[in-house]
């Protein structure tokens, strides 16, 4: 399952592979990679429809929490597979071509 890697995706597979287990909602994710919704949410969309990632609609009482529920996303064990794969080729890439596109990118995700 190749992805379509971008500097964007790339914030968002690492952050995703920071925590493999956990599940993260959008607020979340746009903290971590520092993009708008208008970015992030396309890319989390991408990213489920090639099977990279799954999410899941919370089952709250909205009045009672006093929020809307939230949507989480989480690796699927081929995603994390998948991405680990593609940061590490634009790792690769980036190192040899001396362009520091992604600085402190990491196959593995998280920080350097």
């Amino acid at each position: 399952m190749p992805i379509r890697i971008t500097t964007a995706t790339a914030r968002v597979l690492q952050a995703l592979l920071a925590d493999m287990g956990a599940e993260f909602y959008g607020r979340e994710l746009m903290k971590t990679t520092g993009l708008q919704s208008g970015s992030l949410y396309p890319i989390l969309l991408r990213l489920e429809k090639e099977g990279v990632i799954t999410s899941q609609q919370e089952e709250i009482d909205t009045r009672a929490a006093g929020r809307p529920a939230r949507r989480y996303y989480r690796m699927t064990g081929d995603g994390v597979v998948a991405a680990r794969q593609a940061l590490a080729e634009v790792h690769e890439l980036t190192r040899t071509s001396g362009t520091g596109l992604l600085p402190g990118l990491t196959p593995q995700g998280g920080a350097a």
